[in-house]
C-alpha cells in the first residue's frame, strides 16, 4: 500500500489531472491539520505555565493579563503532521520541512525565554538558506524584466532575503488579537486558489495543511485572546507564505504575472518597511519592537481592537482578492494598484494624525460593540427561535445523511473515526477535555453539506425550493436569535468578518466563472449552519442536546451505510 495519497509527483512539477480528477481528496489536509491542532492547544495551554511561555504584559503590549503563547506548537504540527503524511518527500518538501523546525525550534526558545532579535535572525537564515540552497527553491524572474532569468547567483541571496522579510513582517504584525493569523489565511487562501487552478497539487495541500493549523489556533485567538501564537508560529507563517509564493510563481505557474506576490502578501510588506523607514528617520534601533505598527496607530486614533482589526482585513482582503482577477496582468497595472491602495492607506494615516483626529473624544465602548454585546432582549420569542435553530440543525444533519446518494471509503472510515471520537466525548465529558465538542460537531457538520451536495438525489437538484425555504428560515432564526439573546456567550468577532469577507469573494469569484458554484454552495451552507451551531453552543447547558446527539447519529449513518457499501 502506498504510504501517501497521490496529490502529485512533486511540489515542482505538479500533476493537474489529480487536482481535476479528485478535488474531495483536499478536505483532508484541511481538516486533519484542523484536528491535529485543536487537540494539540489545549495540551500546551496546560504545559505554558512549566515551559515559561507565557506573554506578560509591559508597555509595548496591548494585553493587560499573561497569556500562554501557545499557539504556535499547534499551527506548526498540525501543518507538517499532515503533510509528512500526505506529500511524497522531494528535495524541495524535504527542505521545507527542515527549515520549518529549526525555525519553530528557535521561535519556540524565545517564547521560552526571549532570545533576542538577533539569535532569532540567525534562525531565520538558517531555515531559509536550507530551502534556498538545498531544496533550489528561488526567485528567478522578476518584475519588468521582460521574462528574462535572473543568475543564480543573484537570485539566490535576494530570496533568502525576501523570505527573510516576510517572516519578519508576519511576525510584526502579529500585535492584535486574531490580527497576523487572519492576514496569513487571506494570502494562503488565495494561494491556494491560484495553486488549484494551476494543477498545483501539492502546493495546494501545504496551503491548506497551514490554513487547518491556522483555523484550531484562531479558534483560541478572537479578541479578547485566550492564547498567542508566539514567535514559534508568527515566524512559521511567514516562511511558509514566502515558500508557497516563490513556488507558485516560479514553478507551479510561471506565467503569473511577476509582480504578483506583492498583492498576495499584502499590507504586511508596506507595514514593515514603513516601520523600517520611521525608525530610520527617527534614530531608533531598527530591531527594537516598537508601537509604530499601523495597528497601533489605529488605536492610537481611537479605533477600538476589533475595528482596528477588522480595517486591516479589508484592506488585505481587496489586495488578495485584486491578486485573483489580476493574476495575468502587467507588472506595472499590478504594482500600481499595491502602492494606491498603500498610498491611500498611509495618507489617511498620517492626515488623521497630524490634524489630531479621533475616532471618538471620549467613550466606553465603541458603537461596533455595542451593537454587537448589546442586543434586545424578548424571553418567549427567543426560546422559540432557539428551539427552531436546535431541531432545524438536528433535522437537517440525520436527513442529509440519509439522502446523500453515495458514501465514498474515505469519508466513510473518516464516520467512524469521527463518531467513536465524539461518543467517548459525549459519554466521558470533561475527563476527555482535549476532545473539543465543538471541532467534531463542525466537522460533522461540513461532512453531512459537502456528501449531500456532491451526492445530490434528483428530487434536490436545480432550484429545490425545499432547501432555500430551510436555509433562508434558518438564517432569519439566527439573525432573529442574534438580537434577540440577551447575556449570551455568542458574539460577532472579527474571525466572522472574515467569514463575510469569504462570502464575499466567493460571490464575487462564482459570478465572475472563476469558482463554481458547487463549490459557493458547500461555503454558504456550511457558514449558515456554523453560525447557528455557535449559537447553540453559547446557550448550550448539557453535553447532550438535540445538536450534538443528531451529530453522533449522522456520523452512525454515514459510516454505516457507506460500510454496508463496500461488503
Amino acid at each position: 500500500m502506498e504510504p501517501y495519497i497521490d496529490l502529485g509527483d512533486s511540489i515542482l512539477e505538479p500533476t493537474a489531472g489529480v487536482v481535476n480528477g479528485n478535488p474531495q481528496a483536499f478536505i483532508l489536509p484541511l481538516f486533519a491539520a484542523l484536528v491535529i491542532s485543536l487537540i494539540v492547544i489545549p495540551i500546551m495551554v496546560r504545559l505554558a505555565p512549566r515551559l515559561g511561555m507565557l506573554d506578560k504584559p509591559d508597555a509595548r503590549k496591548i494585553h493587560v493579563a499573561t497569556v500562554p503563547r501557545v499557539g504556535g506548537v499547534g499551527i506548526v504540527i498540525g501543518c507538517l503532521v499532515t503533510i509528512v503524511f500526505l506529500i511524497p518527500f522531494d528535495p524541495s518538501l524535504q527542505a521545507f520541512i527542515i527549515g520549518a523546525l529549526v525555525l519553530f525550534f528557535f521561535g519556540v526558545m524565545d517564547d521560552c525565554k526571549e532570545l533576542g532579535h538577533y539569535v532569532k535572525f540567525i534562525g531565520q537564515f538558517i531555515a531559509v538558506i536550507v530551502v534556498v540552497y538545498y531544496g533550489d527553491v528561488y526567485v528567478t524572474h522578476l518584475p519588468y524584466m521582460s521574462g528574462e532569468s535572473i543568475s543564480a547567483a543573484v537570485a539566490r541571496p535576494f530570496t533568502v532575503f525576501a523570505m527573510v522579510g516576510m517572516i519578519n513582517a508576519i511576525n510584526h504584525s502579529d500585535g492584535l488579537d486574531g490580527l497576523a493569523g487572519g492576514e496569513s489565511l487571506l494570502s494562503l487562501c488565495c494561494i491556494a486558489y491560484l495553486a488549484f487552478v494551476a494543477g498545483g497539487a501539492n502546493i495546494v495541500v501545504i496551503a491548506l495543511a497551514t490554513i487547518g493549523g491556522l483555523l484550531g489556533f484562531m479558534r483560541y485567538n478572537t479578541y479578547p485572546a485566550k492564547i498567542f501564537m508566539g514567535d514559534g508560529g508568527s515566524q512559521f507563517l511567514g516562511y511558509t507564505l514566502g515558500f508557497l509564493t516563490v513556488v507558485l510563481t516560479q514553478e507551479v505557474n510561471p506565467v503569473l504575472s511577476p509582480a504578483l506576490p506583492l498583492l498576495i502578501l499584502g499590507l504586511p510588506i508596506a507595514d514593515i518597511i514603513a516601520v523600517f523607514v520611521q525608525r530610520i528617520y527617527k534614530g531608533m534601533n531598527w530591531f527594537r519592537a516598537s508601537k509604530n505598527h499601523i495597528h497601533h496607530r489605529l488605536l492610537d486614533l481611537g479605533f477600538h481592537h476589533y475595528e482596528s482589526v477588522v480595517l486591516v482585513y479589508s484592506v488585505q482582503a481587496f489586495m488578495v482578492l485584486s491578486a485573483i482577477m489580476m493574476a495575468y496582468e502587467s507588472d506595472l497595472l499590478i504594482t500600481a494598484v499595491y502602492l494606491a491602495v498603500v498610498a491611500l492607506v498611509f495618507v489617511l494615516l498620517v492626515v488623521a494624525e497630524r490634524r489630531g483626529w479621533k475616532m471618538r473624544e471620549v467613550r466606553e465602548q465603541s458603537v461596533l460593540l455595542k451593537t454587537i454585546e448589546t442586543p434586545l432582549y424578548a424571553g418567549r420569542l427567543s426560546s422559540i427561535v432557539h428551539a427552531l435553530i436546535n431541531y432545524g440543525i438536528a433535522l437537517f444533519l440525520i436527513a442529509g445523511a440519509f439522502m446523500a446518494t453515495t458514501i465514498p471509503v474515505d469519508f466513510t472510515v473518516a464516520a467512524a473515526i469521527l463518531f467513536a471520537l465524539l461518543l467517548i466525548r459525549l459519554v466521558s465529558g470533561y475527563r476527555v477535555w482535549f476532545l473539543s465538542l465543538r471541532m467534531l460537531v463542525y466537522v460533522t457538520v461540513v461532512f453531512v453539506v459537502y456528501l449531500l451536495n456532491t451526492y445530490q438525489p434528483a428530487y434536490l437538484s436545480g432550484a429545490d425550493p425545499v432547501t432555500y425555504t430551510f436555509f433562508f428560515i434558518l438564517v432569519a432564526a439566527i439573525a432573529l436569535s442574534i438580537r434577540l439573546q440577551k447575556g449570551g456567550r455568542f458574539h460577532v468577532t472579527p474571525t466572522d468578518f472574515l467569514i463575510f469577507l469569504t462570502v464575499i469573494g466567493l460571490m464575487v469569484l462564482s459570478k465572475n466563472g472563476i469558482v463554481s458554484s458547487g463549490i459557493t454552495s458547500i461555503v454558504l451552507k456550511t457558514i449558515i449552519l456554523y453560525f447557528g451551531c455557535e449559537l447553540l453552543f453559547s446557550k448550550m447547558t448539557s453535553r447532550i442536546n438535540p445538536l450534538t446527539v443528531s451529530a453522533l447519529a449522522a456520523l452512525l449513518v454515514i459510516g454505516t451505510r457507506g460500510l454496508l457499501t463496500v461488503i
